[in-house]
């Protein structure tokens, strides 16, 4: 008969299982410090040495990493999710960006719809929160914060979706996107009529998922990042019209006043 002898679970075990499991699942993020010794054991109600063997455990997976005196940290997983040389591809060819966000608006749809259907109360608590203070820094017309303020919105249906694939993926693109990689969100943001078109494109996202309308929910992501993809072509055409103006000045330059009008 195809049956084993069930064996006890170490301690040690039982604890890295439950903190490899909130490192799955993007509760423990990367960076995170972990609570202090004497606060993790009591929390999870094991002793201090059992703790200890299964952060050995864990810093030896490469999961966490101890620095003498700071902490236990979630160690930098998504580091090697993109070797430095394609990251400097991705930062010099116009290509990357418009593929970027037609990955993005595949992916992100996906996400709002998944957060629409399955997400929690406390996951749309968490939506509604990070636009509330998008409003704020709206309000304020503070065009930084409201930048940094739009990954995490986006970030948090990610996280909705509870997909832990499609979670560490998404995560490591929009690291790329926090450093400037593909391309400068406070130039976007900075301009106060398309500021009040993004804030209007998350509201409509946000009322979708809150309503648990997951076609709704697709369609709004879909259309904001079509949106942001226009911006940059945009963007681009400006850039190659200055680009040309600039060339033409120089080549005027080079004549010199005694050459110009004459045939």
């Amino acid at each position: 008969m195809p049956f084993r002898k069930i064996v006890p679970e170490k301690v040690s075990e039982a604890v890295r299982r439950q903190i490899e499991e909130l490192i799955l699942r993007g509760i423990l993020r990367p960076g995170a410090r972990l609570p202090a010794e004497r606060e993790l054991s009591e929390q999870l109600a094991v002793s201090r040495p059992s703790l200890r063997l299964a952060l050995a455990e864990l810093e030896e997976r490469g999961l966490v990493v101890t620095r003498p005196g700071s902490g236990v940290f979630v160690a930098e997983v998504l580091g090697s999710a993109f070797a430095p040389p394609l990251i400097e591809l991705f930062a010099t060819h116009d290509a990357a960006l418009f593929d970027y966000l037609s990955f993005r608006r595949d992916l992100e749809g996906l996400a709002a719809d998944r957060a629409a259907r399955h997400g929690s109360e406390a996951d749309h608590a968490v939506i509604s929160a990070i636009f509330a203070r998008m409003e704020a820094a709206h309000d304020k017309r503070n065009p930084d914060e409201e930048a940094g303020l739009d990954a995490d919105f986006h970030m948090s249906i990610v996280e909705a979706a509870h997909n832990v694939v499609m979670l560490h993926m998404m995560r490591s693109m929009f690291d790329l996107l926090r450093r400037g990689v593909f391309y400068n969100r406070q130039v976007l943001f900075s301009v106060r009529a398309t500021r009040d078109e993004l804030l209007g494109q998350h509201r409509a996202i946000l009322t979708a998922i809150l309503a648990r309308e997951p076609a709704a929910a697709r369609a709004a992501v879909e259309a904001h990042l079509g949106y942001i993809e226009q911006a940059m072509h945009a963007l681009e055409r400006s850039r190659s019209r200055e680009e040309i103006a600039q060339m033409r000045l120089s080549l005027e330059r080079a004549r010199g006043p005694g050459r110009r009008g004459g045939a």
